[in-house]
């Protein structure tokens, strides 16, 4: 029978460390007010607090290869040593070492910040052999025990709920069962049943977001985790008796195409993981307490950024060619209107007839575009009042350009140079590469001034790259030495504001996340589904950095306008389009909502998202309404974002607000007076149009 080997108290939550009589460790998470029987009637056997394959050893049966790399013959070996907990004044921190007879250490390590609703967790491999060690899959986190409250297989009580994406549909929720995702335990429970999922490439989010929560529907529990990683990645829903174990971390050997050699005395340390639990009835709880991770990272960034400014990007005004001629004309028009930033997007470095995808690399400036170069462009937004920001892709370089034939300095896959439709791929790890990027991007920004950068990302490297004992391992060393390249970027100008752009929003990960002040939601710019994409982002990175467009042309009606401006109350408001063309009526419809914006940033900046309405069934065509309510950290104001979709339009929409959100409105914004009303806890709107957008106000 499996003991108890400790139980920490971390706030709301406790962690409970468990051993059966080989000496296995297992970790469980459990919300502290819901203490989890010591005796469970479940034909169960303690699933590893670190999973590992080192190649060589036995892999798992029952069907497993093919399917799981968990539970094989380094799993068995490994066993628990010492457990030791290091108080600091605002945090905690659980090092369990787990050990084999052969000299591979693990150090498991779960730190908690004082007052915060998750833990992280990461694992450090050591080997203490004489011989090299070839990892084909270590572990970030690994949690046994799901759910501890229910006796049996669980049947029909525990759903499983990933996060998907696609370019230009970023965030949609899928929930599934057990069941349906064929987890239940077979007959005779001799038979691995495992869920795989993850993404491989640079682009982490570009099927699933590095999400996973598993929710016991009877208990009303929720368990969470985000992995920080933007290069190949996993998360597994396992089992093989009564008992369901979740595990996650770098893409392996057999879904990632990854191993990791470490030498005698050498050590490896995975990515970091995000893990929560929570007694909520609500998914929208659960993924707060898990974006709320961020907040440190935001709070400490530039200054500036803690007011949650307005961003004008000339993107959709020039279409990839912006000149100093347009930019100034844009500026005669934007100059007062309360932006803070103004981003010269993709295209400055171009040559005729070329166009903006193909050209990065080189980083020269066009002298067609820009004939007496940028410094007369920087010093014309400055004296507009704004702070200049411009486009770079850093990472990838076009076919159209030298930088294309540098191929000693490039990626390559099987001794050829990896190279896709459009574009090749720096080597991160480099020092030339080092060196020239440091020149051609830093010393740029440096130069003329730029106070702002957006850093796009418009393809992926795949499976992996030449350079390493595997191509995984590749991918994830090119990866890493972006991140040091960002860092490297605000170390040697402090105060600039990064902006995490990939094709939109696939690199929406809490590493990249961290690095950058903010992102692009998505690519889907002009399109009716933006407020759906946004408000599906809220599950996945905080609105004070999730960075949403207002697409204005001069045809948009009013009410075109206002649903656009609505959904930029969902996060970031970012403003592009034809706005040298725009009438008095259409700017007064601008400017109040811009006005309205202000007003959200404390309510944006910390808060806590509640998504209302029917599911949405295609994001390209909607259809009905949605509802997303966000309550300010004191609960003294909240905001109701509304938008009406296509199809039969409601007579009447009802929202029962969430406890502890303020009833009184204090204001509201549209392009026309909407009936908005609260009576005893429930928002009603009637709305008048289909398409249709309101934004509301609530305080004490």
């Amino acid at each position: 029978m499996d003991t108890i080997l400790k139980e920490y108290t971390l706030g709301d939550m406790t962690a409970r460390y468990l051993l059966d009589e080989d000496q296995h460790a297992g970790l469980e998470l459990y919300p502290t007010h819901m203490p989890v029987p010591v005796h469970r009637k479940k034909k169960a056997k303690l699933d590893g607090m670190v999973q590992l394959k080192l190649a060589g050893d036995v892999y798992n049966g029952a069907y497993a290869p093919g399917n799981t790399l968990r539970n094989g013959g380094s799993v068995d070996q490994l066993h628990y040593k010492s457990q030791e907990m290091v108080e600091e004044k605002d945090s905690l921190t659980v090092i369990t070492h787990l050990r084999d007879d052969r000299g591979c250490g693990i150090r498991h390590f779960l730190h908690w910040e004082q007052g915060m609703p998750w833990v992280r967790m990461w694992n450090e491999l050591t080997n203490e052999s004489r011989e090299t060690i070839l990892l084909e899959m270590i572990s970030s986190f690994s949690l046994t025990g799901i759910s501890p409250y229910l006796e049996g297989d669980c049947h029909d009580q525990i759903q499983v709920h990933r996060l998907m994406s696609r370019w230009s549909q970023e965030g949609t929720l899928l929930t599934q069962s057990m069941e349906e995702l064929q987890l239940d335990t077979s007959w005779n429970m001799e038979s691995v049943r495992c869920e795989r999922f993850g993404q491989v490439g640079s682009l982490p989010v570009n099927h699933y977001f590095p999400f996973l929560a598993m929710e016991d529907r009877k208990n009303h529990v929720f368990w969470g985790v985000q992995l920080a990683h933007g290069a190949s990645w996993q998360m597994e829903v396992y089992r093989i008796d009564e008992n369901i174990a979740v595990s996650g971390g770098l893409a392996d050997r057999e879904f990632g195409h990854w191993m990791k050699q470490v030498g005698p005395g050498g050590h490896f340390t995975t990515p970091e993981s995000i893990v929560t639990v929570c007694n909520t009835d609500s998914i929208d709880i659960l993924t707060g307490r898990l974006t709320e991770a961020g907040q440190k990272a935001a709070d400490n960034g530039p200054g500036i950024e803690q007011e949650l400014p307005m961003v004008f990007n000339e993107y959709c005004t020039t279409w990839g060619c912006p000149s100093h001629e347009n930019i100034v004309e844009i500026l005669q028009t934007v100059r007062e209107k309360g932006f803070t930033y103004f981003v010269i997007d993709c295209g400055w470095y171009k040559e005729d007839g070329i166009p903006w995808d193909i050209s990065m690399g080189d980083y020269n400036i066009s002298k067609t575009l820009f004939p007496g170069g940028l410094e007369q462009t920087v010093k014309a937004i400055k004296e507009a009042g704004l702070k200049p920001g411009i486009w770079f892709e850093i990472e990838n370089v076009g076919k159209a350009s030298m930088a294309y034939q540098m191929e000693e300095h490039l990626l390559h896959l099987d001794g050829k140079v990896l190279t896709t439709t459009r574009r090749r791929f720096w080597d991160m790890n480099d020092p030339w590469v080092e060196e020239y990027l440091s020149e051609r991007v830093i010393g740029m920004l440096k130069r003329y001034g730029f106070e702002y950068m957006k850093i796009d990302y418009n393809d992926t490297i795949g499976m992996g790259c030449d350079g390493s004992e595997s191509i995984g391992e590749g991918l994830r060393k090119n990866v890493e030495k972006t991140y040091e390249f960002l860092d490297k970027i605000k170390g040697e100008i402090p105060g600039i504001v990064l902006e995490n752009c990939a094709s939109g929003g696939h690199r929406l990960e809490p590493r990249f996340m961290a690095s950058t002040s903010m992102a692009s939601f998505s690519d889907a710019h002009e399109c009716e589904e933006i407020p759906i994409i946004a408000a599906n982002l809220h599950r996945a990175i905080l609105p004070r950095q999730s960075q949403i467009w207002a697409v204005i042309r001069e045809q948009d009606s009013g009410k075109r306008i206002a649903y656009s401006i609505v959904s930029t109350f969902l996060g970031r408001l970012c403003l592009s389009g034809d706005m040298t063309r725009l009438t008095e009526s259409q700017w007064e419809v601008i400017d109040r909502g811009m006005k309205f914006y202000k007003k959200l940033v404390p309510i944006i900046k910390h808060g806590q998202s509640y998504r209302f309405g029917p599911a949405v069934g295609s994001i390209r065509h909607p259809k009905g309404w949605q509802a997303v309510v966000r309550v300010g950290r004191d609960g003294g104001q909240a905001c109701v974002i509304l938008h009406t979709f296509d199809g039969s339009l409601p007579e009447r929409i009802s929202i029962d607000l969430p406890q502890g959100c303020p009833e009184t409105v204090q204001d509201m914004y549209s392009d026309t007076d909407e009936a908005v009303t609260v009576e005893q806890g429930c928002l009603c709107w009637v709305p008048s149009d289909n398409r249709k957008a309101a934004a509301v106000l609530l305080g004490t």
